[in-house]
């Protein structure tokens, strides 16, 4: 299993509407997820800089890098431009976080 950290961030004033989206998650897209091997997925915000540190534990780096690929996430990077930072495909501006530690 691996384990993958990434930051992103919000616009400003969006937190609220950002839980709002997450708390009605697509169910296609959960299913998307969980099919393509992410076994967890959590995701923190830091209201003070507005940032978002997501954790997700996967089964394998290509099968999680091939949900970007997937129709439902596109349309969710979509549904989310407006409230987050984001490239010129509507996926999140997001920079990987290297593991530095971990307890078992």
């Amino acid at each position: 299993m691996l384990r993958k950290a990434f930051l992103m961030s919000l616009n400003p004033g969006s937190s609220e509407e950002y839980r709002r989206r997450h708390d009605a998650i697509w169910p296609e897209l959960s299913a998307t997820l969980k099919e393509h091997g992410v076994h967890a997925y959590s995701i923190f915000h830091d209201p003070e800089r507005d940032l978002l540190f997501a954790y997700a534990e996967v089964e394998s780096s290509a099968r999680w890098d091939a949900v970007a690929a997937t129709g439902v996430c596109q349309r969710w990077w979509e549904y989310m431009s407006d409230i987050m930072a984001t490239n010129p495909d509507h996926s999140p501006v997001s920079r990987d976080l290297p593991e530095v530690f971990h307890l078992l």
